[in-house]
This record gives structure tokens, C-alpha cells and sequence, in this order.
């Protein structure tokens, strides 16, 4: 297959724009219920920054117009099974088969709150969101850290635009680490495994100095671009995607 064809780059070009429509409604949206009640975004501009909502966003217009990288479609892709799948089971299938009344039971106090049943799609639906969705985040979070691998290997080789696409990427990616706990279980994970190989007998003793230092700078950084440090206010709420 060539991902990079005509039609493929055509498709690439579509899904992106489409994920950055669908991310531009929710967070004007989010922006227009804060305008009507009067609410000010705490943070200013870091607060909208630190909006998972608007992450993605930037990022999708960051690939819509960037060379291809069909990896990064992937975490998009999969956010979109959920999207699409919460969006039929809490709006589209209620519309077309709304909730059937209960009848009470013999006895039941006449003032009692009615009591509905969803449709047996909608809570298959929900069944499914809530079975996959932690593990499914957990592979968005790894297919994530495996994109920044692969950008700074184009990095290394000068491919085009890379060493922009590197910045803006690690950027992207250290706020999902302090947003996310999947992002943080998956870093971990990661950092277990090369540990276990690096710890291995018979590794080269400069193999585990770089380890060790491919550590240190990674800590550097990770103190270095905290930004509730910097800046006043609450942190940003820790989300579990």
C-alpha cells in the first residue's frame, strides 16, 4: 500500500482537517458557555493551553499542514471510535428509540419519580466505552511517546521540517504528561523495560552511562518546563486520558 499517493495523501489531509473541525466545535463551544455565564478561564492563555480540548487541536492543524506522517493518525483514530460511540449512545439512539416508562410495581407510592429503561444499544454502547476505554488510552498514550521516537529519528536524518515538528511534538507531549496519567503510566512503563535490558548482564558499562543520562536530562527538562512554577494560579486538573 502507498500511503503516499494522491488519494492517501488526500485522505491524510481530510481526516486531519476533520479532527480539527470536530475539536474547534467543542472547544468554541466550551469558550461560548464560559462567555454566556460569565466565567473567566483561570490561567489565561496557559489555561486555555493546558485544555485537552485545545491541545489536539493545535496539533491536528500542526499535521493538516505539515509533512505526512501517517503514525499520528492512529491516537486521532482511535479517540474517534469513542467520540462517535458515546455520541450514538447518548444522543442518536435515545432519539430513535427514546427510553421506555417502567411500570411500578403493585403498591408503589403514586408521587414516586418514574423510572425508564434505555434501549439495549445505548447500554451495549456504554458497556463498550467503559470496558475499553482506560486500556485504549493506554495504547493512545504509547502510539504518542512512539510518534516523538519516530520524529526525532527524522530529526537526526534532517528530513523536512523535522526538527520543527520535534519542537512543537515534545511540547505537545510534555503537557499530556502533566495532564495525563495514562501518558505517565506509559513513560514508566517504558522506563522499566530499558531499565531491565540496561540492567542486564553482560551491558556495556556505557550503555548505562548514556541510560543514566538519557534520565538525568529527561528530569532536567521535565523541572525545567514546569510551568506551575512560573505561573500563578491552580494546576492544571490531571486527567486520566
Amino acid at each position: 500500500m502507498n500511503y503516499y499517493g494522491g488519494v492517501a495523501q488526500f485522505c491524510y489531509r481530510l481526516a486531519f482537517l476533520s479532527a480539527a473541525g470536530t475539536y474547534g466545535i467543542v472547544v468554541y463551544k466550551t469558550w461560548r458557555a464560559r462567555q454566556k455565564t460569565g466565567a473567566k478561564q483561570p490561567g489565561g492563555v496557559l489555561g486555555y493551553l493546558s485544555d485537552e480540548n485545545v491541545q489536539y487541536l493545535v496539533m491536528a492543524l500542526i499535521w493538516l499542514f505539515m509533512p505526512q506522517y501517517p503514525l499520528a493518525l492512529l491516537p486521532y483514530g482511535i479517540y474517534s471510535v469513542f467520540h462517535v460511540a458515546t455520541y450514538f449512545g447518548a444522543t442518536i439512539v435515545p432519539t430513535l428509540f427514546p427510553p421506555a416508562k417502567v411500570t411500578p410495581p403493585a403498591g408503589a407510592s403514586p408521587g414516586a419519580k418514574p423510572q425508564f429503561t434505555q434501549h439495549p444499544a445505548s447500554e451495549a454502547i456504554k458497556s463498550f466505552v467503559k470496558q475499553y476505554y482506560d486500556s485504549s488510552m493506554s495504547v493512545v498514550s504509547s502510539l504518542e511517546i512512539l510518534l516523538w521516537i519516530r520524529l526525532l529519528l527524522a530529526a537526526v536524518f534532517f528530513q523536512r521540517r523535522s526538527w520543527i515538528l520535534i519542537a512543537l511534538y515534545t511540547a505537545f507531549l510534555r503537557a499530556r504528561f502533566a495532564q495525563s496519567s495514562h501518558v505517565q503510566g506509559s513513560f514508566a512503563q517504558l522506563e522499566a523495560r530499558i531499565d531491565n535490558l540496561i540492567g542486564a548482564q553482560g551491558t556495556p558499562p556505557v550503555a548505562r552511562q548514556v541510560w543514566d543520562g538519557v534520565k538525568g536530562t529527561a528530569r532536567q527538562f521535565h523541572g525545567a518546563t514546569d510551568v506551575n512554577k512560573y505561573a500563578n494560579g491552580a494546576a492544571a486538573p490531571k486527567k486520566t486520558s
